[in-house]
């Protein structure tokens, strides 16, 4: 489908789309299948927020008419960089999207590789004082990007997930529902989540971990003040039981009991607000 004419911007001459190929082109990264080496950013929110803190990994850009009107500097940019920018249909931008919720925009990125969380690494954290957030095989996309969203919120600066095949990554889909929480926050990986629970403990931490029952519902105001590692479990299965045995302590959230628990998310929300953001 061809590009509709130059996207009009509160400052015109900063803003004018740019094809993205040769007439009746397809744009790259059009089809509803997300490239190993890509990741699209879906909605304005989160388009913004990589843009603020990494512009040069936006590759491309793809928008409908009303967005472009708001984002005429980031086309300057892009312009600038020599990068792909173009106004499509609605129609065309679900599939570069790959999901009818693309907020009117997608930003096709380069994505930021994982990087290994070691002893050394988590050693500094511990000395300067910081959270962490550790996540046992959360296997659902969206439930990541929701506790980062709800990470970044609360200003927990990072994210440690197991190298595992069953654990959620940073995908389209879960920066989709994050709304930019990723660009305020770091994702490390480990392969080893017992040794690493082990590692945070010997390097100071307080590791708790959330359990859906058995836990002390009145241990979210300990006395100490060693900087809290809070590690979520599974959607179905919760904390492995060699990551509980490496705890420290164990937090239950207390219920009424008509239902056996929270949605992860909800209980990750809770208990960063109990354990980290309420910590003097």
């Amino acid at each position: 489908m061809s590009a509709k004419p130059a996207v009009a911007s509160p400052a015109p001459k900063t803003a004018v789309v740019k094809p993205a190929e040769r007439e009746g082109e397809e744009p790259r990264g059009s089809r509803s299948g997300p490239a190993r080496d890509e990741l699209k950013l879906c909605g304005l929110t989160a388009v913004r927020a990589r843009f603020a803190r990494d512009p040069g990994s936006i590759l491309r850009l793809f928008f409908d008419y009303p967005t472009g009107k708001q984002i005429g500097v980031m086309c300057k940019v892009l312009a600038q960089g020599k990068k792909v920018y173009r106004c499509v249909e609605p129609a065309e931008l679900e599939k570069i999207a790959g999901s009818i919720h693309h907020g009117g925009i997608v930003a096709v990125c380069a994505p930021a590789a994982l990087k290994a969380a070691t002893s050394d690494e988590l050693a500094k954290w511990a000395r300067r004082g910081e959270a962490v957030l550790v996540l046992d095989r959360i296997g659902n996309a969206h439930n990541l990007g929701a506790i980062a969203r709800t990470a970044a919120f609360f200003g927990v600066p990072r994210i440690v997930i197991p190298d595992d095949a069953a654990s959620a990554k940073p995908t389209d889909a879960a920066h989709r529902v994050a709304e930019g929480g990723f660009e305020h926050l770091e994702v490390w990986q480990t392969k080893n989540l017992a040794a690493f629970a082990k590692d945070l403990g010997a390097a100071g931490y307080e590791v708790v971990g959330a359990a859906t029952r058995g836990g002390r519902a009145d241990a979210t105001h300990a006395q100490n003040r060693k900087p809290v590692a809070l590690l979520l479990g599974n959607e179905e299965h919760g904390l492995a039981p060699d990551v509980t045995a490496a705890c420290t302590r164990l937090v239950t959230i207390p219920g009424t009991g008509k239902v056996e628990s929270l949605n992860v998310s909800v209980a990750a929300a809770v208990l960063m607000w109990e354990l980290l953001a309420r910590r003097d």
